[in-house]
């Protein structure tokens, strides 16, 4: 790393410093080989302090920036980690300027210089560590570097709270920085760049495509994805969602992904199906603009495709399964004796006895049962009892903040979305067995209702369907 004259250290800076390496040597400078000597340790503070140095200009402090991040492509991991360390405890804002403009605040309550005093206090906020971060998003791959460094950054955060105050403030900047009014909306489609259609393939985390023939079938006329682009990575999704173009709700996946299916007639579709959803860069996580995705997607289709009224997803379940494992014997009991019943029959258990007998199946019974739900019939006892068991995890069952506990129902009844249909071996593919027994939902967006379903949720209160409400025992 090129060596620069950051201004010079003030004695509290210079004894903090040298406590801090002082406390590494025995652990984290312990590593030899590994991680920065306290030399290097002292100069990458420096050149960090350069940076952020507010007596420079912007276009001086981006090019010191791209020589840290230089150095930074070539560390080693724990060199990497040290150099997080230094953003996040050496740009800390200053204590005592916060509490000297917290006080004026207080004192200027009511008169006519509170809005002065807001100002003061709202700059002292402001820590040198947002400054040294602006400098990096200012030199052309800045904005790169500083998304990678997130991602990198953040399975390190469990291990390492004193990293938490950085992956804040990157969070923060990143939520400006990448607001839905900075982003485009680009349609990607078998004519764009293939670079650009090999990042969809590498990208998709939903359901795997396969093949470039498998990516021209989700590309074409009828089957749509759009992603929302940054000007600051060209080429590069955020995020992207994947629609079929249809004449009526989808119940499973098979079909939309089938090569040799015949194309919908556009003309008499009326129903747009999001099927995949996919977020690109883990270093954004937290930032959130898939909402803002499917109502721009919704605009764009609605502009060109005036007949579609319905837009709806066909969703998968992820915690289904692992929520109906730990719970089987608490469903069971709360199933009907009738039910119950029918179970034991189906099993091959006892319960024959007389009309208050609830047979003797058990929770171990029913989950072997359901390995092969992909020979089940689906109004048979078992598959009625999975569905029930679905309806209530999606419908009921909520967080210690009322939110949904599934992740996927938690993003679409966020958006005000309802939860619409449960569908039956929607998704056989291994994936699709393993996390829901194949089961898939449809989240339903009326257009007319989605402030209101959005208020439900806010009382705790999830928007179902009737035919959803009614598998529920």
């Amino acid at each position: 790393m090129k060596k620069t004259s950051g201004p010079a250290l003030s004695p509290a800076a210079e004894s903090a410093t040298a406590r801090t390496m002082r406390e590494r040597l025995g652990s984290l400078l312990g590593r030899q080989g590994e991680a920065l000597s306290p030399r290097v340790l002292r100069r990458t503070l420096a050149e960090l302090q350069a940076v952020g140095n507010p007596l420079i200009s912007d276009v001086e402090g981006a090019r010191l920036a791209a020589g840290v991040a230089q150095w930074y492509a070539r560390a080693t991991a724990q060199q990497r980690h040290d150099c997080w360390l230094l953003m996040s405890e050496q740009f800390a804002p200053d204590v005592s300027m916060l509490e000297e403009a917290r006080r004026d605040y207080e004192a200027a309550l009511g008169t006519p210089a509170e809005a002065q005093a807001e100002v003061r206090l709202r700059r002292a906020f402001v820590s040198p560590r947002t400054r040294l971060l602006q400098r990096f998003a200012a030199f052309p791959d800045g904005m790169r570097f500083l998304v990678d460094m997130r991602a990198e950054l953040l399975p390190a955060l469990k291990s390492d709270k004193r990293l938490l105050a950085l992956d804040a403030e990157l969070q923060a900047l990143f939520s400006t920085w990448f607001d839905v009014a900075f982003l485009d909306l680009q349609r990607i489609s078998w004519q764009s760049p293939a670079a650009l259609v090999e990042k969809l393939i590498k990208y998709e985390a939903v359901h795997d495509i396969t093949s470039w023939a498998d990516a021209k079938n989700r590309l074409d006329e009828d089957r749509r994805c759009y992603g929302f682009f940054h000007p600051r990575l060209p080429g590069e999704p955020l995020i992207f969602v994947e629609v079929a173009l249809l004449q009526d709700m989808a119940a499973s996946i098979p079909p939309l992904l089938d090569e040799s299916a015949a194309h919908a007639d556009l003309s008499r579709a009326n129903t747009a199906i999001f099927y995949s959803i996919s977020n690109t860069q883990q270093g954004l996580k937290g930032v959130s603009f898939g909402d803002s995705l499917i109502k721009r997607v919704v605009e764009a289709l609605r502009a060109e495709f005036g007949q579609i009224k319905t837009f709806a997803t066909l969703s998968p379940i992820p915690g289904l399964r692992g929520w109906v494992q730990a719970h089987a014997g608490e469903l069971l009991q709360a199933a009907s004796s009738r039910s119950r019943q029918a179970l034991a029959r189906q099993l091959g258990a006892a319960g024959k006895g007389d009309k208050g007998d609830k047979g003797d199946v058990t929770a171990e019974a029913l989950l072997k049962a359901l390995d092969g739900v992909a020979a089940l019939d689906e109004k048979s006892p078992l598959a009625r009892w999975l569905l029930a068991a679905a309806a209530r995890y999606l419908g009921r069952e909520t967080d210690a903040q009322k939110r949904p506990l599934d992740a996927v129902a938690r993003f679409h009844l966020g958006n005000g979305a309802r939860v619409e249909r449960i569908n039956w071996l929607g998704d056989p593919s291994p994936k699709g067995l393993k996390q829901s027994w194949g089961l898939m939902v449809n989240y339903y967006y009326d257009l007319r209702r989605l402030d209101k379903h959005r208020a439900l949720l806010a009382q705790g209160k999830i928007a179902v369907s009737g035919a959803v409400e009614s598998l529920r025992e």
